[in-house]
């Protein structure tokens, strides 16, 4: 599909053939970026690894990621933070049984604790500062939260400047303006952090290890040997995706499986007794456990095929003239991938807007690029670099807490008026937040209430 937005060519991918067509066949020519307003004033200037477009910076971005930051050996060094943080969530849930949770908040916070130890080498905001002893930091986690919505927000939201380049300077909408105070925002406390990890360096000298992804960064930017220097505002770009991008998808897709559950109990049952029959009732699932639950890395997937959290990917731009089915496009045409549609389409999948765990059972596909059908994560050169530390903190998160629970609606809530309603941004949230009952089901004093 062919569309003008403003000024700009555009044109939709919603099949499974054009998927592939974009993500693989002619991947390269297809693999920068549109340069939006969002990109210049919250990713310093296109300097992240969503936004840069196509060339030396970009490519140097992406080996750093899959080099450095994303190696599996890295990703397992840290899974005692995701298992600590997942038992924090457990027992926060157990503390809060029967009555009604907001269950993003807990997603949210657990998965903002994983990322900044990860990435940070320690929790932040005031409320985790105060929880770990260390040093207070000056935003507080519900701030930060804000944040990071508005951040997946602005990089979403149709700006009239963006289409129409003559029109910018007025701000017609009033985006640019957000744009510029949230960047200032996040600026200031990227600036604390970096200045607290040099100051580290400093201090300990010869003695300094690495300990975390922005000790790694730092010790990169001194690389003599770099094709492109990494100067300060890369670092804090790098920084920004890592958190926003770990912390909101994750806590999206959790919120969504457990939506879905609730409104088909018949998908719980069959998860329970996956779990009950492979784990048992004396110990919590744990990272190595995942490859023997087939149903719950089902349940993931059928997550994802309906609830894409970038239900058309971030925009892609051509680089060169290419031609498809006698359609000419030309350079500089953006690109959307309708992954939404094409998890929906009847001609790919039986009975598509019904939620069947099941169909993924004994089937080939995975969400890691190779299947066109489903494409959580994108594929290709631009894919997320971060999709296997996402399932490794879902599959975790989401087993521990069908293990751990039975689930339930707030009473007098009928699943008839649970919403699945999205709200606009690159990624999609629920527009109603799920509220939900729990009940351990497992012995007390695995819980560590």
């Amino acid at each position: 599909m062919h569309l003008r937005f403003g000024s700009f060519p555009v044109v939709v991918g919603s099949s499974v053939d054009m998927a592939k067509f974009f993500l693989k066949t002619h991947d390269l020519s297809f693999v920068s970026r549109p340069k939006t307003a969002s990109g210049m004033y919250t990713t310093y200037n296109y300097s992240d690894i969503t936004w840069s477009p196509y060339g030396p910076y970009w490519r140097q971005a992406r080996r750093i990621c899959f080099m450095e930051l994303f190696t599996p050996k890295r990703l397992d060094s840290y899974q005692y933070i995701r298992v600590e943080e997942v038992r924090c969530l457990l027992r926060d849930l157990f503390r809060s049984a029967e009555t009604p949770v907001l269950l993003k908040d807990h997603l949210f916070t657990i998965n903002l604790n994983i990322m900044s130890r990860m990435v940070l080498g320690r929790k932040y905001t005031q409320e985790q500062s105060l929880s770990s002893g260390a040093p207070a930091a000056f935003v507080s986690q519900e701030e930060f939260k804000e944040m990071i919505e508005e951040m997946m927000l602005l990089n979403g939201v149709i700006n009239v400047g963006d289409l129409i380049p003559w029109l910018n300077f007025l701000d017609l909408q009033g985006y640019v303006k957000r744009m510029k105070m949230l960047g200032k925002r996040f600026d200031r406390f990227l600036e604390h952090v970096l200045d607290e990890h040099s100051e580290r360096r400093r201090r300990e000298g010869e003695a300094f290890v690495p300990s975390n992804m922005v000790d790694v960064l730092l010790e990169l930017a001194d690389d003599p040997s770099l094709e492109v220097k990494l100067e300060r505002h890369c670092l804090k770009a790098f920084i920004l995706d890592m958190l926003v991008g770990g912390t909101d998808t994750s806590t999206m897709t959790i919120e969504c499986a457990i939506s879905e559950i609730l409104k088909r109990p018949e998908t719980f049952d069959k998860a329970t007794e996956e779990l009950d029959r492979v784990i048992g009732r004396g110990q919590w699932v744990e990272e190595e456990d995942v490859h023997l639950l087939p149903y719950i890395e089902a349940i993931v997937k059928e997550t994802m095929r309906m609830q894409p959290v970038a239900p058309l990917l971030v925009p892609r731009l051509s680089r060169e003239h290419t031609t498809v089915d006698g359609y000419d496009i030309p350079a500089g045409t953006g690109v959307l991938v309708n992954v939404w549609a094409i998890g929906r389409d009847p001609a790919v999948w039986d009975a598509p807007e019904e939620f069947r765990p099941e169909r993924f059972m004994g089937s080939p596909i995975d969400v890691k690029g190779h299947h066109f059908e489903l494409l959580p994560f994108g594929a290709g050169r631009r894919m997320c670099p971060g999709n296997n530390l996402g399932l490794k903190v879902v599959h975790l998160s989401l087993a521990n807490l069908l293990h751990g629970f039975k689930w339930r609606l707030p009473p007098g809530m009928t699943v008839e008026e649970l919403s699945m309603d999205e709200m606009l941004g690159l990624t999609t949230p629920r527009k109603v937040r799920l509220q939900a009952v729990v009940e351990p089901k497992l012995p007390s004093h695995l819980y560590g209430a």
